[in-house]
């Protein structure tokens, strides 16, 4: 979309995008902005999240069209590197308390600065509803990304009907293991795969009040865009296109904007894994801001000695201490544990077998589009319905009885997964859904066509 000048001859394009600044929100937003950046480089392309939030991006040399512009996080000036008592929930308190003045000066900022251009679109994190308001303001369309599970927007967006079909609190308790039967397209799923915040837990907590406003918001959105490819789960796809002004898949984003420099491998994760046969290696990974609880982080470690397999296992250096003493040392030769790992390209590697993961949507897509099979164990969030779909829908993933983590329960899923007969058949499900990922991406893909239409609002 391009503005017009005193003169009425149209001005450069200028579109802004604006982060949840928590988790890993920011970064497949930030690969929707290199996606429009390099398909469109007439286009002025800002890109709006707190500074710490901009910090965590991975960079590439030269960003080319692209302006990093922070937004004020409504904590107090000078306290930005003093963790809060409340930790991330207060964080996310303030900043929320802080909307949406915080977004409209950082818009102010965005066309007064570098490009001096108005903004002319604005896209957002769907959580950021609020954008929407200071882009009807500012007269601008406003497009959101969901950039969690389909299902998950599906739970969020009936809220209400949930609420009064259900219950809420301890009425919603007594229905923990009754299916979803009143919303169709979540017929496969529990009253316990819910997200938090719907019918159980904390109703009121911030971030339940605010993906509640956000599902009441999105259908005023000129497009909403999902980090996903059409045919996945066809009857989600028919409900946000029936729900939506228009509804885009337009994933896997990690293959739409692929990294424009190889990743780095300072532990030399890829040549240890040369050493390995395929499908053999059991890559463990819970996230960059996710960790098992103590207990279970005992009982997966044990678990993986006890199975004999080979293991990759990416642990943030402030969780390695609850290790079982002695523990890298007895499974030396046949496991690695990282402080950090190289992800896509691990997943891509023709020994690893299988990924054992919390299932947030971005590695549940990574590992779709690699045909990796999934040993699950979500904890908050959309994480139980990916969960779900993973090992009851679409069959290429096993979970674990109770939904905890056992010595006994890694074992039992390792050996399915990595050597078992039911391993071969998941990875042949897996492989048909990576046949339809990639060429979702394409030239004439529908991602990719979806992503064009994306770009004519731009």
């Amino acid at each position: 979309m391009a503005s017009s000048g005193s003169s009425g001859c149209p001005t450069q394009p200028h579109v802004a995008f604006v982060a949840f600044p928590f988790g890993t929100h920011a970064a497949p937003l930030f690969a929707l902005a290199r996606a429009v950046a390099s398909a469109a480089p007439g286009v002025a392309v800002s890109f709006l999240s707190t500074a710490r939030s901009l910090a965590s991006l991975p960079r590439a040399e030269g960003l080319g069209n692209i302006r990093l512009v922070p937004v004020a996080d409504g904590r107090p000036e000078g306290t930005a590197e003093v963790p809060p008592p409340g930790g991330i929930e207060e964080m996310i308190g303030m900043f929320l308390a802080a909307t949406p003045g915080n977004l409209r000066e950082a818009l102010g900022a965005a066309a007064a600065g570098a490009w001096g251009i108005p903004v002319g679109c604005v896209v957002s994190d769907a959580f950021m509803w609020m954008a929407g308001e200071v882009a009807e303001a500012a007269g601008a369309p406003w497009v959101v990304l969901w950039t969690g599970g389909p299902a998950g927007l599906a739970a969020h967006l009936h809220t209400d009907l949930l609420r009064d079909a259900i219950g809420v609190g301890e009425r919603a308790m007594t229905r923990f293991k009754e299916q979803l039967h009143s919303i169709p397209v979540l017929s496969a799923h529990r009253v316990c795969d819910l997200p938090e915040g719907i019918v159980f837990g904390p109703l009121d907590a911030p971030v339940s009040c605010l993906v509640h406003r956000m599902a009441q918001s999105l259908p005023k959105a000129a497009a909403v865009l999902h980090n996903t490819f059409e045919g996945l789960d066809p009857a989600i796809d028919a409900h946000f296109s029936a729900t939506f002004s228009r509804s885009l898949p337009v994933g896997p984003l990690h293959l739409l904007a692929p990294p424009a420099h190889p990743t780095p491998d300072p532990n030399h994760c890829l040549p240890w894994l040369d050493r390995h046969a395929p499908a053999t290696v059991a890559y463990v990974s819970f996230g960059s801001f996710m960790a098992p609880p103590p207990a279970e982080m005992a009982e997966l470690a044990e678990g993986l000695e006890a199975s004999g397999a080979a293991f990759l296992w990416s642990l943030r250096d402030e969780v390695m201490g609850l290790l079982p003493p002695g523990f890298s040392e007895r499974t030396k030769g046949r496991g690695l544990v990282v402080s950090w790992a190289p992800q896509l390209d691990i997943l891509r590697h023709a020994a690893v077998g299988a990924i054992v993961m919390h299932c947030g949507w971005n590695s549940v897509v990574e590992a779709i589009t690699a045909g990796v099979p999934m040993v699950c164990r979500p904890f908050f969030g959309d994480q139980r319905l990916n969960a779900r779909f993973i090992f009851q829908v679409w069959e290429i993933g096993v979970g674990f009885e109770g939904g905890v983590m056992t010595k006994e329960g890694v074992v039992r899923a390792l050996e399915a997964v990595l050597k078992g007969e039911e391993g071969k058949r998941m990875r042949v499900k897996a492989g048909e859904l990576k046949a339809m990922a990639t060429p979702a991406v394409q030239p004439g893909g529908s991602s990719l066509v979806n992503f064009k239409s994306f770009l004519d609002l731009v």
